[in-house]
């Protein structure tokens, strides 16, 4: 099912966490944290919307650590009930697009709760004190990417690493819902 993430919450705090990452490496915010910004994504493998994407996911990081903003990816789908979304094929994913940041792997659901993620892909760009600046979509791509598309992830991002502050007029980014794990009684 489709969502659409909510407004940005301008200067909301990034909640820290701690996941294991597709390398071995145990990540938090401090490990991921660029100078003047930091990109926290949440992602996963079978999304049609982050498929569609994600080449130029890549691209963008690849520019934006350049302008000293950091980034990572969080998968947080219940992958019992999608096994597409399982840790073997994050790292499959990972490689076969040629990830230039950790992909980590939310089993427990805790930190999309914390962040409020409501779909994939969702994208929280923080300024250098970790204060919300984006909730905005990578561009007009939906389901098929759009050629010349306006990258307005990027310049969002890089306007908050000149200025701290990002663009007030933000269109939510759409995506496949997370995959929520159901409740145990």
């Amino acid at each position: 099912m489709a969502a659409e993430t909510p407004i940005c919450d301008f200067g909301w705090k990034a909640p820290d966490f701690r996941l294991e990452g597709i390398d071995g490496r145990s990540y938090g915010l401090d490990d991921v944290r660029g100078a003047k910004g930091t990109l926290v994504m949440f992602i996963c493998n079978h999304c049609p919307y982050v498929r569609s994407v994600i080449d130029r996911i890549v691209r963008e990081v690849a520019e934006l650590e350049k302008e000293g903003i950091g980034a990572v990816a969080i998968m947080s789908n219940d992958t019992e009930a999608y096994p597409a979304d399982s840790f073997d094929n994050m790292k499959r994913f990972a490689a076969e697009n040629r990830f230039n940041f950790p992909y980590l792997i939310d089993r427990t659901q805790e930190v999309a709760r914390a962040y409020d993620a409501v779909c994939t892909p969702d994208f929280f760009g923080f300024d250098a004190d970790l204060g919300l600046q984006y909730r905005g979509r990578l561009d007009e791509s939906r389901r098929e990417a759009v050629p010349g598309a306006r990258r307005e992830l990027y310049e969002a991002m890089a306007q908050i690493a000149e200025t701290g502050e990002g663009p007030r007029e933000q269109v939510p980014s759409m995506g496949c819902s997370i995959k929520w794990r159901a409740p145990t009684e």
